[in-house]
Formats: structure tokens, sequence, C-alpha cells
């Protein structure tokens, strides 16, 4: 429960501190006093945006800060899930500063917006005016529903509803990836087929263009072998060759080597140069009956280029390595291709499984709120006859939903008629502002009882009603304020006089500055608060006497 409440520096809020009771808390004031600034300075607390439009003074940072007493509420999870730590006692502090950046702790240490939101629903429940028009809309009215069902069943079904979207997406995107592969397959197929035929080599190209070269100069070559031959050994015929000249030359320094050393060394030599020129005579014989001239081998060697420089033009590559690459992209693509109708027929057969089962899971969920729908209108019932509608009727109407979405495949609707014998019709067609507001005040009472929260806040739900019904509407709320804490913010002399703790905010000026002021009242100031309520101030002499009579004071008591 909220026990304490620091406000600094916030709209008509200078500073002020609230200790607030656990049982039934009224906030009274004048219109415009500042009871609803109150609520904008909670709502920070629980994540909402801030502005520096609330600040007072645009000089200094705003400051709100609370403490809740959180024990028994089951939050040390959510605490670790934002490695945050737990205490019984939470402080929750929000800082706006003038330079527009806002600021959140939680026990004192540092925390995201995100973590004061998930706290919220847990901790407190703010009910403001505008929020009473919800419960004329369909997700609110299924929320509502589904807070006296079997929450596990919504849970399961939501799950499998998820699971469903996700494998609904698989299914879109592979269908759409089927689409354009089929747009490229038949010519990915083609391209494949055709580098496959090539039945290409890594490093043929280089060998053929090598061996092209050659071929193209197999006659050239042929005729310079023949040549050397001719000019270096005369075919063995004749003595003008050059090895028949160095033959002759070698003897004669034969002859003359012993008459001196140079000699001797220069025979030596020119018997080597000789031994040489025989051995590349050899050679090139032997190169020139190797070489042998062929127009088919010259033919298929220009093809086989012809097809290797065609294949990488229209890849846009140029060498044999880069045409292997494509050749195995396209074998993956080609085998993915093929692979990806299995993978969709297998994906199918997983979206009709998982949505046979949400269908199962949805149906549950039907029922379970069928069922709670009747609990819900037997339980309202009496608290609408309390609340001074006695003849009302209102029946849970469930249909089926055109689709399913988060919340199942229904369609809920709230059906009312106020008074004896009318006709059942949507809340929002017939219903009062003032019928509303106690329907939310029946609708809230009831949810309360089932799903306990530590703490709400009803901001003037009391709105449109007076006399008899205003009492039975603060009576409702004692009942609720024996198992939780509630606060409300009334202009009703008749449900202020049954809370346990009364408020009063009011403006004052301070120098040029209007400030709000924020105090708890004492009985007797109780009593006088009540009596101006109920007439004027200063209130009559009657009217104190029926604020004693609400609030149950002894009648000789002084006001």
């Amino acid at each position: 429960m909220l026990t304490t409440l620091h406000i600094e520096n916030y709209a008509l809020i200078h500073e002020t501190d609230i200790t607030f009771d656990g049982g039934f808390v009224v906030i009274t004031g004048e219109t415009g006093a500042g009871k609803s600034i109150l609520l904008g300075a909670l709502g920070l607390l629980l994540g909402q945006r801030a502005d520096t439009q609330v600040l007072s003074d645009k000089e200094r940072k705003c400051v709100v800060e609370a403490s809740f007493d959180i024990s028994g509420l089951g939050l040390q999870p959510l605490f670790e899930q934002y490695d945050a730590d737990y205490d019984d006692l939470l402080i929750l502090r929000r800082e706006i500063l003038p330079t527009a950046k806002s600021r959140a702790f939680v026990n004192d240490s540092p925390a995201n917006l995100q973590f004061l939101k998930e706290l919220g629903p847990h901790i407190l429940d703010i009910h403001s005016q505008y929020q009473t028009l919800t419960l004329t809309e369909s997700l609110f009215q299924t929320q509502l529903l589904d807070s006296f069902s079997d929450s596990s069943l919504l849970a399961q079904f939501q799950s499998l509803y998820r699971q469903y979207g996700v494998l609904k997406h698989q299914l879109e995107q592979l269908t759409a990836q089927d689409a354009e592969n089929n747009k490229v397959l038949d010519y990915n197929r083609f391209l494949f087929e055709e580098l496959q035929a090539a039945k290409l080599q890594p490093d043929e190209q280089q060998e053929l263009e090598e061996e092209a070269h050659l071929l193209e100069h197999t006659g050239a070559i042929k005729e310079a072998l023949g040549t050397v031959v001719a000019v270096c050994d005369g075919n063995g015929d004749s003595d003008d060759s050059a090895v028949a000249r160095m033959v002759t030359s070698r003897s004669l320094l034969a002859h003359v080597a012993s008459y001196h050393p140079d000699i001797q060394a220069l025979h030596q030599r020119l018997d080597s140069t000789l031994i040489e020129l025989q051995d590349i005579l050899s050679e090139v014989s032997s190169l020139d009956d190797r070489l042998q001239f062929s127009p088919e081998r010259q033919e298929q060697v220009n093809d086989r280029l012809d097809l290797i420089y065609r294949l990488q033009k229209k890849h846009g590559v140029d060498t044999v390595a880069a045409l292997l690459d494509i050749q195995q992209q396209l074998d993956q693509q080609l085998q993915e291709a093929e692979g990806l109708d299995d993978r969709i027929r297998e994906v199918m057969e997983q979206v009709d499984s998982v949505f046979a089962l949400m269908q199962q899971a949805a149906d549950k969920v039907t029922a379970a709120r069928t069922k709670a729908g009747r609990m819900l209108e037997k339980q309202l019932l009496p608290v609408l006859s309390q609340v001074g509608m006695a003849s009302a009727k209102i029946v849970v109407e469930i249909t089926p939903a055109n689709d399913f979405n988060l919340l199942g495949h229904d369609n809920v609707r709230l059906l009312f008629n106020a008074n004896q014998g009318g006709t059942l019709r949507p809340l929002a067609e017939v219903a009062s502002g003032g019928e509303l507001s106690r329907l939310m005040l029946a609708v809230k009472s009831v949810v309360t009882q089932r799903n306990l929260l530590p703490t709400i806040i009803f901001d003037e739900i009391d709105s449109g009603v007076s006399g008899d019904i205003s009492v039975a509407v603060g009576d409702i709320m004692s009942r609720m304020a024996q198992h939780m804490q509630v606060v409300a913010i009334s202009h009703l002399p008749q449900i202020a006089a049954k809370a346990s703790q009364h408020l009063k905010v009011a403006k004052a000026l301070e120098g040029s500055r209007t400030v709000s002021r924020i105090r708890q009242l004492n009985p007797d100031e109780r009593v006088t608060e009540i009596a101006v309520m109920l007439s004027s101030n200063p209130p009559t002499t009657a009217a104190l006497q029926t604020a004693r009579e609400l609030m149950g004071v002894p009648s000789d008591k002084n006001a």
C-alpha cells in the first residue's frame, strides 16, 4: 500500500509530504485546488512521460517520491528480472530536471521507465474520470471478463497464437522466396548445366593458352631448328659446317699445344665448346622430331579457349577459378530451391497443427469466459441495487469474432438496461454518465475482491451521483477498504464522512504565487469540512449537525 508521498516543485505544489493510512482515505477540496495534481505526480512514479511544463520553478528540479509496503505481493522475480534490490518497503523516486532530462530510481538505485511501468499495475490502480468511458470499450470488457476466468487458459492460447503467428510469417517468407526462385530457377539451372557440361579444370586456361601459342608458331620453330642443324652440322655431309670447322680447329691447336701453355688452355676450351655444341645439336634434332603441327589439335585448343572466354564474359569474370565458384553457388541455389518445397510443406503442416491446437485453446477460453460472465452478472446486480439501480439488468454477451487475435476469437459486449422492462443494449448506447460511474464502481468493487491490489485510487468516480446513492457509494468504498487501501478524490460529503483519513487540498497565495497545500484534518476539522461541503462557508448549524450524523459523531460534540 501507499504509505508516504513527497512532492516538490510540481505544478501548484511547492513542497508537501503526505502520510497515508491503510484504510479508506478521502481527499477533498474546492475545484481547481489541485486534487488531481496528486494523480499526475503519482503517474510519474508509474512511468508516465515527464514534461518540464510541470515545473513550478523553472530553475529547480521537480521531485516526486513515494514509499509502498509491498510485502506479500511476490514481486521478487520482477526485481530479479531488472537486477534490482528488493525490499518490502519500496521507494520510488522520479526527478525532472530543468534541462528536460528525467531520472527514475527504485530503492535509491537508478532504474529505467519500463521497470516502473511493469511495477505499476502490481502496486497501484488509478481510476480517473476518463477511464469510466473505457467501460464501454470491447477490449476493457474482455479484460474485465478475463479477470474472473482461469488466466492460465488465456496464457496457453496466447502462447499458441504467438507460435502460430511466427509460423505464418515463416510460411509467407518461404512462399515469397519460392515465388522469387521460380522466376530465375530455369535460367539458373541452364547456367549451372552449361558450366557443368564444360567440365572446367582450375589450371587448364593457362595450359591451353601456352599450347595455342606453341601450335600457332610450330612452323617457324621447326624451320629455325632445321636451319640450326644445317648450319652447325651440315646434315653430316658438309665439311663447311660449324662442327666440322671446330673439329679442324681443335686438331690444329692440338699439334701446337705443347709449344705454349696458353694454346693448351685454348685447346681445352675449344674441346669443351665442341662437346656442348654437339649436345645442343642433339637436343635441337630431338625437339625438331618431337614438334609436330596438328591442325586438328590447334582447332580443339582454340575451340576450348573460345568456350572458356565466352563463359567468362557471360559471367563477368576473368578466371576459370571464378567460373568454378559460380558453378558451386548455382548448384547450392538449385539444391536450396529443391529443398524449399520440402520446407514449405513442413511449415504448412506445422501451421495446420498449431492452428488446430490454438482453436481448441480458444474454445476453452470462450467456455471459461461464458462461465465467468454468468458469475460477473450475478455479483454485479446486488452492488448495482445498492447504488440505486435495483431494476438494472446486465448481461455479458459473447459472440464469435471474425478472426483470431491475442485475446482469442470472442467479441465480448456488456448489455445493459437501467430500467424495469427496458431492452438490453450495449453500454455505450444506453448508459448515462452517472450510471457509468456507478457501474464502474460496482465493477471495481467486484474485481478487487478477486484480484487484490494493495491500493486503488478513485478520481471522482462519484461524479453524477448524490443523496442516498452517494451514501451507498461510500459504503461500498468502505467495504473495499477492509481488505485494501482505498483513496478517493471526492466532492461528496457523504463519501468523505465514511473515510478513516481525510486530506484536504486548498489553494493559498504565497507572495505572487498561487500554491496548493495538502494537510490531514483532525476530527473537529473533518466535521467542519464536511459541513462546508453540505452547505456553505462558514457552515450552518444544521450542516454541522448533519456532518456529525454522517460521521457517526455524537451530536453534543462541538464542531
